[in-house]
């Protein structure tokens, strides 16, 4: 089972189309499935981080994310290490997922327009991480027995 979620105000229902990401230099737009333990799965279209400069941007400044959306941070390999939301307006989930693209650690983040800002440290090594707006990841039932899978034909990231 495919469960395709609403970008447009449909007051919830699941709709055939995901809605659109519009194009955000420098970043790629893909499509990631989160899928669920019991054979559900949610496709979400993201913007991709890959590279050093496009993780240290991530989602700063942006004051509105489109729903059932988010950003994807590729990591060459596993690392420790925590995210923070240094100029970043909206809140926030993350999800920390290792090898095979299985969640380690689920999140939730608050905006930080000042320093000193809180770090969000997963206490476990990981290869990537999916931001999303807050309280998607309940919506979808999202947790640590879920998986996230990347597109095949996305280069793989730098340092």
């Amino acid at each position: 089972m495919v469960l395709l979620l609403c970008v447009a105000a449909c007051g919830g229902a699941a709709t055939n189309e995901p809605g659109p990401l519009p194009p955000s230099e420098p970043f790629t737009v893909a499509q990631v499935v989160l899928s669920g333990p019991g054979g559900e799965s949610v496709e979400v279209p993201v913007y991709v981080a890959d590279d050093a400069g496009e993780r240290g941007r991530g989602l700063m400044f942006r004051e509105d994310l489109p729903p059932g959306t988010g950003m994807v941070f590729i990591f060459p390999g596993a690392r420790t290490g925590a995210f923070y939301m240094k100029n970043t307006l909206i809140p926030l989930s993350i999800a920390f997922y290792g090898e095979g693209g299985r969640v380690l650690r689920v999140l939730d983040m608050e905006p930080c327009e000042a320093e000193p800002c809180p770090l969000y440290d997963p206490g476990v090594a990981f290869t990537g991480a999916l931001e999303v707006n807050q309280g998607f990841f309940d919506e979808v039932g999202l947790g640590e027995t879920w998986t996230i899978e990347l597109p095949e034909d996305l280069p793989p990231a730098t340092p």
